[in-house]
């Protein structure tokens, strides 16, 4: 197991424990090493704390969430963080109404949904506190003739979160890519929103503005149009492949949860839960990323703190109901204790 990358190059055993010295290797914490490490165990041996490392990577701190403004007393929704999310067609409400309900329990004070007519009643009966606008649609799903309201409502947002529930219909493609191209405040773009991209990565480059990604590996594996069995892997390797090609911060989903900046570092999650392992989560991830961005944080600090504060709010309803019984709403409603308990040191 190459303890630099977490890729298996042989036989590799499933230790009980693995004892590292000085510090932890990356290698040992990204699937699928981190299945074959076990309990891992740091054993000093006297090198200096300050010594240089000339590491390109390395774990998410709990400190990423000490930099999550707070609401001030002058403050109003709109400088609370304003997210605009674009996706959803008919029969895929849950989705967009995942990422919202995520986004306003990390603290954004606005949510505006931009879904197709045909899906507005079912998402504004979902979401009371969120406002919502149905665009013009075919068959239920979006397309291009609605990508001016949405640009008019990013106007006063801090982000756009595109492509939860979105379909694959050719209209619905078109919209994401037009949409990508000509909104300038930062983005974030995650499942139909990412396949509308799908072998088009470069093309992300030209966006006027920050943008996350967030595949999954067969969603990474569409835009870097190989097999998802060459990304599960070679996670690291291709999540910094993507952050190249794409200019993005591309954030590759999994226990093992890679941010990847172009150019940059790789901050890797120090593990989620099983809990996690259910539709909605990553919608959301989506929301509390969306809410960061929405707040003016950094892009590579916005995406980190969110996957930290995620996978915290997944371990706090699997105590609460069990990893096996724990569902996305259960993690919406333990954001707020995941971010209290991360600032507080316990996390």
């Amino acid at each position: 197991m190459n303890a630099s990358t977490g890729e298996i190059e042989g036989d590799a055993v499933r230790a009980e424990a693995t004892a590292t010295f000085h510090g932890s290797k990356i290698g040992l914490h990204v699937a699928p090493g981190a299945f074959h490490s076990g309990r891992v165990e740091v054993v000093e041996i006297g090198i200096p704390r300050g010594a240089p490392s000339g590491r390109s990577a390395g774990l998410i701190s709990r400190r990423v969430v000490d930099l999550v403004p707070h609401r001030a007393r002058d403050g109003s929704k709109f400088s609370s963080g304003t997210l605009v999310i674009a996706g959803g067609a008919a029969g895929y409400t849950g989705a967009p109404c995942m990422v919202g309900l995520g986004a306003q329990r990390t603290g954004a004070g606005y949510i505006q949904l931009a879904v197709p007519k045909a899906a507005q009643k079912a998402v504004s009966l979902r979401l009371l506190e969120a406002v919502t606008r149905g665009l013009p649609e075919e068959g239920g799903a979006h397309v291009p003739d609605g990508v001016a309201e949405v640009q008019q409502m990013a106007e006063r947002a801090g982000c756009v979160v595109l492509g939860p529930g979105l379909g694959r219909s050719e209209g619905a493609q078109e919209f994401a890519r037009e949409l990508a191209r000509t909104v300038e405040k930062p983005m974030l773009i995650d499942a139909d929103g990412l396949n509308a991209h799908a072998g088009r990565l470069e093309t992300l480059r030209e966006r006027p503005g920050a943008t996350v990604l967030t595949p999954h590996a067969g969603e990474l594996a569409r835009l870097l149009e190989v097999d998802s069995e060459e990304v599960s892997a070679h996670r690291l390797r291709s999540a910094r492949d993507a952050a190249e090609r794409s200019g993005c911060v591309v954030l590759l989903k999994g226990d093992d949860t890679i941010v990847a900046a172009p150019g940059g570092p790789a901050a890797i999650s120090p593990g989620a839960t099983p809990a996690l392992a259910t539709a909605g989560t990553g919608d959301v991830l989506s929301g509390v990323i969306g809410a960061l961005l929405s707040k003016g944080m950094d892009v590579l600090a916005a995406a980190a703190a969110g996957v930290l504060v995620h996978a915290e709010a997944g371990r706090i309803a699997a105590e609460r109901l069990g990893a096996d019984h724990t569902v996305a709403g259960d993690a919406i409603e333990a954001l707020p204790a995941a971010m209290e308990r991360l600032r507080s040191g316990e996390g």
